[in-house]
C-alpha cells in the first residue's frame, strides 16, 4: 500500500503499539489523596495564637496550610484589623486581611481561615493582630520547597 511505502514490510501485529496509561495514584508518586495527605496530626502541628501584636508563624521554605479563627472587637472609635503579612526583610505584602469599621456596638466579628501559603527562601509569614483582636490557628507543612509533599507525622505510606 501507498501508505506503507518505506518501512520494507507489512505493518503486523507485533509492530503495533499500543499505549499503556495508567492514571492511578501509584503511577502519579502519591500513595495518599490530597485530603488526607494535609491532614492535621499530633506531630505535625505547630499552633499560634496572638492577640494584640504580631508573630512570625511561617521561617522556613515550603507549602504550608494555615487555618484557624481570627476575632474583631468592633467596640472602637477606630478601624481595626487582623492581617497575615510576608516579608522579605526589605519590604511586607498583605497577603489576607479582615479589617473592621469602627462601630459603637458591643460585638466581635468572628471569621474562619484555611489556605495554603508558599514561601521561598528568605520570606516570612507574620499574624498580626490589632488592638483588641485575636489570630489563633495552625500551621502545617504540605510540600517542601520544590514541592514534595511532606506526608502527616507518624503516617508511612504502603
Amino acid at each position: 500500500m501507498p501508505s506503507q511505502e518505506g518501512f520494507g514490510t507489512d505493518l503486523m501485529a507485533q509492530n503495533v503499539i499500543v499505549p499503556v496509561v495508567d492514571l492511578t495514584q501509584a503511577a502519579e508518586g502519591s500513595q495518599v489523596s490530597e485530603n488526607l495527605q494535609t491532614a492535621i496530626a499530633f506531630g505535625s502541628q505547630t499552633t499560634f495564637d496572638v492577640k494584640n501584636g504580631n508573630s512570625a508563624i511561617i521561617t522556613n521554605t515550603g507549602f504550608w496550610r494555615i487555618f484557624g479563627t481570627g476575632s474583631v472587637d468592633r467596640s472602637s472609635a477606630t478601624n481595626r484589623s487582623i492581617i497575615f503579612q510576608a516579608s522579605d526583610s526589605f519590604s511586607a505584602k498583605d497577603v489576607w486581611q479582615l479589617q473592621v469599621e469602627a462601630s459603637n456596638a458591643t460585638n466581635v466579628v468572628t471569621i474562619g481561615f484555611d489556605f495554603v501559603f508558599f514561601a521561598a527562601s528568605g520570606i516570612t509569614l507574620n499574624a498580626i493582630a490589632d488592638s483588641s483582636c485575636a489570630i489563633a490557628g495552625s500551621v502545617r507543612q504540605i510540600a517542601d520547597v520544590n514541592g514534595a509533599l511532606v506526608n502527616p507525622s507518624g503516617f508511612n505510606p504502603q
